[in-house]
């Protein structure tokens, strides 16, 4: 019966949990970032009189993998739709140069982001963007050969889809199981000379291809202030990236900031290598995000276009923040302006005085410009050619399995859906 089903938030939340605690102890610098978070928010909650609660932090994370073939993606499409998240919008990031594509896996209903809003930003390799023929037709070769999903892991997805949802025993089962994939695996699935073949066509292609399974890249917790906490990471010495990527800082936050600290080298062993030798692979690292409102495709176009002008702007003597300041001047930084001028997403609600009030909606999703500068600043020596190709979301959606969900109409819902509920009760915004 569907009562004995563990709901998908729960599953969700057990698997960021599991995963989060696997992730402390093989990246150990992400202890501290998580010490660096805790530590801004609570000094931001206090100043504010906000609750941790209200800002939905503590649990709140989003991960990032990057997978090689069709149907790893359509398997793992599979796997997260047992956990409640589906595909929201589609992501090119080739050109910016980097050769994948890729959609973000969440929780799309209010109430269900509540719950815990796990989200992970999951890119899917374009073979077609290899320019060497024999590299390309290996890569194809060395993918085919791996399976990176175990057999008790397809079989509880199966069950899942069957039967409806998955019972308390299955569901402890189906995590652990699906934990196996995103877990870092030392030992390569090609030679060191293969390896360094796919390194020199594109550091994300030889971490994409060459190992048993995607591992996880980043982890990241979300913080209220980024810029105390790029400060914070700089005191305690870690190599934090030079650049905030998103946009300036604003009294209102709007879509998505990150940072990250630079990825790890690690160790791993080449098929052909002895027993007791190593060699070095560079791809994982810490990330925090500052999370804003969320834009309207009128807000989006102009986010747009001021960032497109502060990237051809040379800004003779300024630096990067000082020229997304000035130029961002021209987005309005005022709740009611946002709403006015209908740039931003609002949930309404009626107060307990009977007034009716207007609450960001919070953006869920991520930004491909940003998206790739968090990658390329952590691909050390990856090459920065933009591949002249284009986007090719049908290909992209074909692999999945179904159509990405766009966010802008999920937020409109969002929206309209409160005013729906303002309506019912005789309110009017």
């Amino acid at each position: 019966m569907v009562s004995e089903f563990v709901e998908t938030s729960k599953i969700r939340s057990a698997f960021c949990a599991a995963l989060s605690e696997m992730y402390r102890t093989e990246v150990p610098l992400y202890a501290e970032l998580i010490d660096i978070v805790d530590t801004v928010n609570a000094r931001t909650l206090a100043a504010s009189g906000g609750s941790p609660a209200e800002a939905r932090l503590g649990v709140e994370r989003h991960g990032a993998i990057r997978l090689g073939t069709d149907d790893e993606l359509a398997t793992m499409a599979r796997a997260f739709a047992v956990m409640g998240m589906e595909p929201v919008g589609y992501y090119d990031l080739a050109a910016a140069g980097v050769p994948v594509h890729s959609t973000a896996f969440r929780p799309i209903l209010s109430s269900e982001l509540e719950r815990n809003p796990f989200r992970v930003f999951t890119s899917l390799l374009r073979t077609e963007l290899i320019e060497d023929e024999a590299l390309r037709e290996q890569v194809v070769s060395i993918l085919a050969r791996r399976q990176i999903f175990s057999n008790v892991a397809v079989e509880l997805i199966a069950r899942a889809e069957s039967d409806g949802g998955l019972g308390a025993g299955d569901a402890a089962r189906f995590v652990a199981a699906l934990m196996e994939t995103f877990r870092w695996h030392p030992d390569a699935t090609v030679d060191a000379q293969t390896y360094q073949g796919l390194v020199e066509a594109h550091r994300l292609i030889a971490d994409i291809v060459a190992f048993k399974g995607p591992h996880i890249n980043h982890l990241t917790p979300r913080v209220l202030d980024i810029d105390a906490a790029q400060a914070e990471m700089r005191a305690r010495g870690i190599d934090a990236k030079d650049e905030i990527e998103g946009p300036p800082t604003r009294r209102v936050p709007i879509l998505l900031r990150q940072t990250s600290f630079k990825a790890l080298s690690e160790r791993v062993r080449f098929t052909d290598q002895k027993a007791g030798d190593e060699g070095r692979h560079t791809a994982r690292f810490g990330e925090i995000e500052q999370r804003g409102i969320a834009l309207t495709p009128k807000g989006r176009s102009l986010y747009d276009r001021l960032l497109n002008e502060a990237r051809q702007d040379s800004g003779a003597g300024e630096d990067h923040g000082a020229r997304l300041a000035r130029i961002f001047a021209a987005f309005p930084d005022d709740l009611e302006a946002l709403r006015e001028q209908k740039l931003a997403y609002f949930r309404y609600a009626v107060d307990p005085d009977g007034s009716v009030v207007a609450h960001p909606v919070t953006y869920e999703d991520f930004l491909p410009v940003s998206a790739a500068g968090i990658f390329q600043s952590n691909l050390s020596g990856a090459s920065r050619q933009s591949y002249s190709i284009a986007e090719n979301q049908a290909a992209f959606e074909a692999a999945l399995g179904k159509a990405v969900l766009d966010p802008f109409a999920l937020y409109a819902d969002i929206e309209a859906q409160s005013l729906a509920v303002l309506g019912d009760t005789g309110q009017s915004q």
